[in-house]
């Protein structure tokens, strides 16, 4: 049962990277560091979209429209860890 909690936490911990890459490169996009235009960039940028997209979609249902600032990855990230801080505190239950 020690593989599954370290199989979970190796999860959320790579769910935590792949939003804070994406958190970054769409302010790179924002300020206009990153271009869409160069095939690299876009493919890198569909990818995380359509990756992460299934998890923010939901959380953006539950939020008000707050214009152009769009909370969903903060509430992500915030989740992510949420859940590493239960699983944590609940690690005798794996064992």
């Amino acid at each position: 049962m020690t593989s599954l909690f370290q199989i979970l936490m190796l999860v959320l911990n790579v769910v935590w990277f792949v939003m804070i890459a994406h958190v970054i490169m769409s302010w790179l996009i924002g300020f206009q560091v990153l271009n869409l235009r160069q095939p690299a960039v876009y493919q890198i940028w569909n990818g995380l979209n359509q990756l992460l997209e299934p998890i923010y979609a939901p959380i953006r249902r539950m939020l008000p429209n707050t214009g152009a600032f769009d909370l969903a990855p903060l509430i992500g990230l915030i989740g992510v860890y949420a859940i590493q801080i239960i699983l944590r505190n609940n690690m005798m239950a794996f064992y």
